[in-house]
């Protein structure tokens, strides 16, 4: 049998305000129209419960609300805010179920179908959706039913936080209910109440074959829903790619330092978002809105997983201040691209690894320091010529393979059998001198004699190596180890498209 849960969260417009600005759940609140800001009339768009107590309605004027309420604490309707708290809201119910539906602001429907085994009965159901959209800054109520239309008018109706109504039940619980509590469309409505349809019970009662008759299809929906029956399909919600958090500016900012507190605002908002879910971000995008007309928008990709609010906001004032935004800023959106990191855990013979937080401020800071093209970690280009390596975004190391038994500087683990005759314990280390510095070489054929004015004793070589013939990047090198008279042992390098000899390093 299938069941569903409705979770609701009443006068929308306003409860997305009051997710930004906590500080005013408690005071009576407002949202006015922010279409015509010039216009000296304006009317109430939503109000929250607080305000609705002390008569404030919508579609009043502001004057009349305020002769009301003196108290009244109004704010412009902002699309951004709504969308997020929309938002927000589907995904803090897609971490209960995986089976979702936007119903429209402030309205999801979730498909609890074998969510028993894993949280519990129905109730309990009910009061994780409350709980998870309490943690994204959301007041809701739910109601859970085998219909989705019944679970909509019980979380409506019921005074309580949730509500369940036993399989059956459904008629009974919906006959009390305006018949306003279905959205019908406005010439529907008033038919009905013509022929004296007030309540869901009455709309039920009346014969199916006559409302078939006079109105046709819309009738027909209409008394299903009022019976209980969904006959719509379910169409399951699939979250965006990026999750975005975004805020107008009442006045103009032109300092980095009041800049991060917007930005700090806007990520806590995020992180909130992620952890209702146990998702983490691994890139980050600001696009802030500039007084010009125009936008700047700057990527930052991050080291490793997180959903911290303090490294991420580190990471985006670092970047803002190597590249600062043109013009003053009047709107800053932040924009998340959320992944689900599994743990691991790390291996015997591996070092721990840094705490992520930690990490990614000291990245940061190298970036700031060095650039973030000389950030990274090197790989070894497929060539034979000396230090081919590419820059590559820094990553914790990984464990090593399970047939490897060395440690992670190359130490023997003690589950390795100790070195046999035909394995030196001690070998000589290369250290190389980089840059190379330019040496003065005395040469008897093609064999060095002197490095200047150290006479050499014995060498060995030459190894050669050449590439890229076929390119302006074209190289070719004489490679020597040679014994110095006071017994330094170093390698030696020549360039042969120069002459030019190099010091390459010196043996340990």
């Amino acid at each position: 049998m299938s069941r569903f849960g409705c979770v609701l969260v009443e006068h929308f417009d306003a409860a997305a305000v009051e997710r930004c600005e906590p500080a005013l759940r408690e005071s009576p609140l407002a949202i006015i129209n922010a279409s015509a800001p010039t216009a000296k009339i304006k009317t109430i768009l939503e109000a929250n419960a607080e305000a609705r107590e002390q008569g404030v309605r919508p579609g009043i004027t502001e004057t009349e609300a305020r002769a009301r309420c003196p108290m009244l604490v109004t704010r412009p309707w902002v699309e951004e805010y709504v969308v997020a708290a929309r938002y927000a809201l589907l995904e803090a119910a897609l971490a209960v179920s995986p089976r979702v539906e936007d119903g429209g602001a402030g309205l999801v429907y979730v498909d609890t179908v074998g969510l028993e085994r894993l949280i519990g009965d129905p109730a309990s159901i009910g009061r994780r959706l409350v709980h998870q959209a309490r943690a994204v800054g959301l007041t809701a109520r739910v109601g859970l039913a085998v219909s989705r239309t019944a679970a909509r008018v019980a979380a409506a109706r019921a005074p309580g936080a949730v509500t369940v109504i036993p399989p059956g039940r459904e008629r009974a619980a919906l006959a009390r209910a305006p018949l306003a509590a279905l959205d019908l469309t406005p010439d529907l409505a008033a038919t009905l109440a013509r022929w004296g349809a007030r309540t869901l019970g009455e709309l039920a009662a009346l014969p199916r074959d006559g409302l078939a008759m006079r109105l046709g299809p819309a009738g027909l929906r209409a008394h299903d829903l009022a019976l209980g029956l969904d006959r719509d399909p379910f169409r399951p919600w699939t979250p965006p790619p990026f999750w975005e958090e975004a805020q107008g500016l009442e006045w103009e900012i032109d300092s980095i330092g009041a800049l991060a507190l917007v930005l700090e605002t806007l990520l806590e908002r995020l992180g909130q978002r992620l952890a209702a879910v146990a998702l983490a971000a691994d890139a980050l995008e600001v696009r802030l809105g500039l007084a010009s007309g125009g936008y700047h928008a700057r990527a930052v990709s991050l080291a490793y997983p997180m959903g911290e609010v303090k490294p991420m906001l580190t990471l985006l004032v670092l970047d803002l201040e190597a590249h600062p935004p043109p013009a003053p800023v009047t709107r800053v959106a932040v924009s998340a691209h959320p992944i689900r990191t599994s743990a691991g855990q790390g291996g015997l013979w591996q070092p721990p690894a840094p705490v992520p937080r930690d990490l990614v401020s000291m990245l940061a800071r190298l970036a700031a320091l060095v650039g973030a093209n000389n950030l990274g970690s090197p790989a070894l280009g497929d060539s034979h010529r000396p230090d081919d390596f590419t820059m590559l975004a820094f990553s914790p190391p990984v464990e090593l393979e399970p047939s490897d038994h060395r440690g992670p500087r190359g130490w023997r683990s003690p589950r390795q059998d100790p070195a046999t005759p035909d394995e030196p314990e001690h070998r000589l280390a290369l250290r190389r001198t980089r840059p190379a510095s330019r040496v003065d070489v005395e040469t008897a054929g093609e064999r060095p004699a002197r490095v200047d004015a150290r006479h050499v004793v014995a060498c060995a070589g030459p190894w050669r190596a050449s590439g890229e013939w076929w390119d302006a990047e074209a190289w070719a090198r004489d490679e020597w180890d040679v014994v110095l008279g006071d017994g330094t042992l170093c390698r030696l390098a020549r360039d042969r498209l120069t002459g030019h000899w190099y010091l390459d390093g010196v043996y340990d």
